[in-house]
Order: C-alpha cells, then structure tokens, then sequence
C-alpha cells in the first residue's frame, strides 16, 4: 500500500499528462487556488485578446471592427467552440447574457411549448430542488408570479424524490447538472428520459458543469441548457453566459426578450419583431465585445485535452482531497457533503465544519483559497487544467494545521462575497 505524502504527490504531479496546461494560466506565486467553481484563474492570453480588442479593434478600426473583426458573429462563433464540451452540435449554441437572463428565456420558451399543445396546456408545475442554486429558484419565481396563470413551484429536498415529484402535472424540470453546494452530479440522461416519460419539458443548469464533467446534451435528449464561462470555462469575472437550444426546438423557440440581435433583419430596422431562425433568437442586446473576447481564451485551451482525460485527473485529485482530509483531520467536526461515488460527484469537495467561514477565513490568509457556503459549508474547487497534486497536499496539511491550532478568529463582520 503506498504512502500518500507530499514526496508522492509530487511523483504524482510528474506522471501527470495534463501537467503542461498549467502553464497557460497566469497563477500568482504562493497561491493554492481551489476556487475554479466559482471564479476560474485567468489564461495568459487574456491580457493580450482584450487589449487587442480595446486598442486595434476599437481604439483604431473603431465602428468598422462589427464586421471586419467578427464582433457581430462573435457569439455563434463562440458558441460553436463551446459546443463540443457539452456535448451540443454546431449552431446549437450561443454565448450572450447571463446565467440569470438565459434561464428566463429558457424557462418561458418551454412554458410557451407546453402550453401551445392542447394536451399539455394544463401542466401549471415547475419542478426543481430547494438546495437549487438561488437564482434559478428565483427566475423560475419570478417569471410564474408575472404570468399569473396558476403556475406553482414544486421544490424537493432529495434527490430521490424527483422520480415523484414529477408527474402529469409537471411542464418543465429544472436541475443543476453538479449542485453548487455539495457538488452531488446528477444522472442527466436517466432524469430526462422520466421528465419526458411523464410529458415535462428538462432544462439543464450547467454552470458547474461545462468544463468540469462530461456533458452528452443531445445523447441525453435534454430541450434546453444555459451555463456560465467564468467557472471551469475561464473566461473571466461575469464573462457572459450561453444558452443551448437543440435542433429539434429551435423553430418553436421563442421567448418574451425580443431584442434586435435576435431579430432576422436588424438592420432593416422594422417596427415589429420576426426572429431569426435558428439559435440566434436566444439573442437579445448589442454584445459586450471586451468580455466576449476573453471567453474564447478560455476555451482555446480545451482544444489542447479531452474531457475525459480532464474527468480523470478530477476524480483523482477529489479522492485524493477526501483522504487527506478524512485521514489527517479526523480528530476534528468536520463532515463530508460530497457524494463518496465517483459517478455523484462533480469536480469538487465540501466539507461542513461548525467555524467553516472562520477557517476558510484563515485558509484564505495563507493563500490556500477555497470558499464559503450556508450553511456551515466549505467548498474545494478542483480544476484538472491548473490545480496539481502537491497543491491537495499542501492544501490538506493546511487545513489541519489550522484546525490543529485553532487558528481562525470567531470574531469581526463577514465579507460581502463569502
């Protein structure tokens, strides 16, 4: 049985195939940066992509750069290079907006389907988790409220009880493909075959996806995705999101968002709305070109691996995290919140502790960054692009230490952002 210390995870960090991508992030020194799952590290290429955009395609070519440098195809393009990773086919896909506005449009897109078909104008019930992240819940509230047409959330505790929850009464079902809190994975294409098994609608949440795990969308013969590129993806803070809307849907997609950019003829500048067919109706307003720009940095280095080779190194730096912490800790409160089962599990690693903000406060300190979750939960983020072997060890050996010393302070006002 061999050893686990540093010496091995070192040996580890030698053997490992993806090793060279690190050295396409520009990651400050000292810094054991766990916190991918919610903020990606900066490629080295995006200084340079948006001061190519700020000082030659706008500071000098000015208007003309919508379409001599591509702005205006810029989010189809975009989508096209994302597709692959999700498992979406090309012109499926588009990179605008955010999570938020994207799940808005998505939402009243599968609410319009069902309720232009006779049979199915009776299905009022959304369904989705209570441990959903917030905005999801509150999009989904939001726009029920607003149409005021009977429609109700259902909201389950477990995932085992999604299989009753939906039934005939059910229009659509909205998941987190990894939840943000415990990183639990869910079963994408069992989930959807029984959503359409009972006649609902299935749109994926996949901010915590894309990039982390293997996605098969069309494989698992979902209707409707968004996720954000600022996570695994990289593609910078509040870098715009994307929506997927399969083949099969797109003549019927429609949404209440009806910007220009996803009219047929923009220019033309007509008084009343015709969408243009395909995935650009899920378009709305003029794109932010600066933050679209950086979002292809991040995607380029995808084109350098696989996702499978990436899921790999995840599961083993997420095992590896689980024993360290589980062996060199176990004289402490700590509990586990992520899924043991490596086919549960995303791409990261909560532990509950009853101090979680004031540690991760003091993991913070010393530059091993994760982040902090109610209730009482800290989340490890684990990116195969950049984070190595040595990096769990250390950040293991940090967090006992400070548990061992009690080295975090109970006292002072929390962070806006935990």
């Amino acid at each position: 049985m061999t050893t686990i210390d540093r010496h091995h995870c070192l040996n580890l960090d030698a053997q490992d195939a993806l090793a060279g991508l690190r050295q396409e992030f520009d990651l400050p020194d000292g810094v054991i940066y766990l916190d991918g799952n919610s903020l990606g590290a900066m490629p080295k290429s995006s200084a340079s992509r948006a001061q190519q955009v700020i000082r030659q395609e706008w500071g000098t070519d000015l208007i003309k750069s919508w379409n001599s440098a591509g702005w205006f195809d810029l989010p189809s393009r975009l989508g096209n290079l994302l597709a692959p990773l999700i498992g979406a086919r090309q012109n499926e896909v588009v990179v605008t907006d955010s999570t938020s506005i994207n799940l808005f449009k998505a939402i009243a897109a599968a609410l319009h389907i069902q309720a232009s078909h006779p049979a199915s104008a009776e299905r009022k019930v959304i369904v989705t988790e209570r441990s959903n992240f917030p905005t999801d819940i509150y999009m989904a509230e939001g726009l029920t409220r607003w149409l005021d047409r009977g429609y109700q959330l259902r909201l389950v505790d477990t995932p085992e009880e999604l299989h009753k929850a939906i039934d005939k009464h059910t229009a659509l079902v909205m998941l987190t493909h990894v939840n943000y809190r415990s990183g639990y994975l869910h079963d994408m294409t069992a989930i959807t075959a029984h959503a359409h098994a009972q006649g609902a609608l299935m749109l994926w949440d996949l901010a915590h996806s894309a990039g982390a795990v293997p996605v098969q969308l069309n494989d698992a013969k979902a209707d409707f995705a968004v996720g954000c590129t600022y996570k695994y993806l990289n593609g910078g803070p509040g870098s715009p999101a994307f929506i997927w809307v399969p083949t099969r849907h797109q003549e019927v997609f429609s949404h209440p968002l009806s910007g220009w950019w996803g009219h047929a003829k923009p220019f033309e500048m007509q008084p009343s709305f015709s969408g243009t067919p395909g995935i650009r109706r899920a378009l709305c307003g003029t794109q932010p070109i600066v933050s679209l720009a950086m979002v292809e940095s991040g995607l380029e280095i995808f084109g350098k691996t696989t996702m499978a080779a990436l899921r790999t190194k995840s599961l083993a730096l997420t095992d590896l995290f689980i024993e360290l912490v589980e062996s060199r800790c176990a004289s402490h409160p700590l509990q586990l919140v992520t899924p043991r089962e490596q086919e549960r599990r995303g791409s990261q690693v909560s532990f509950t502790h009853p101090h979680g903000y004031a540690v991760m406060q003091s993991l913070i300190a010393r530059g091993i960054i994760g982040d902090y979750r109610e209730p009482a939960i800290m989340r490890f983020g684990f990116t195969p692009l950049y984070t190595r072997f040595s990096d769990v060890w250390d950040a293991a050996e940090g967090l006992r230490d400070i548990l061992d010393s009690k080295a975090y302070s109970l006292s002072g006002e929390r962070n806006e952002v935990t």
